[in-house]
């Protein structure tokens, strides 16, 4: 066997170590890596850092009117604080969005994974 077969045959075992690796650790944790930050009715900023992509996370009892998802995964947003409701808006990674006027806050969102 060459030098050049055992750098091969070592690649590949390093490739599927790796693999491995990454499934088995990919339940752990479940975050969303970097900030959620948001601005309530009272004009008072709300910064959530590495939220969690399972369940649903209110924005608290006055909701939302402005949200920037600085994540790396997308977002759903909701008009009511248990993550139901027709009116959903989608917020793509690194976008922000506000409410319209007069429309009411969003209550909750959800981590698009």
């Amino acid at each position: 066997m060459s030098v050049t077969d055992h750098r091969r045959l070592g690649i590949a075992a390093g490739a599927a170590l790796l693999t491995i690796a990454v499934a088995g650790c990919s339940d752990l944790g479940r975050n969303a890596v970097g900030t959620v930050s948001y601005l309530t009715e009272e004009e008072r900023v709300v910064t959530v850092s590495n939220p969690s992509v399972n369940g649903c996370h209110r924005f608290g009892p006055a909701g939302a009117t402005e949200v920037a998802n600085n994540t790396l995964v997308d977002l759903i947003l909701y008009p009511n604080e248990d993550c139901s409701g027709d009116l959903t808006t989608y917020l793509a990674t690194t976008v922000s969005d506000s409410i319209v006027p007069h429309a009411e806050p969003w209550g909750s969102y959800t981590l698009v994974h």
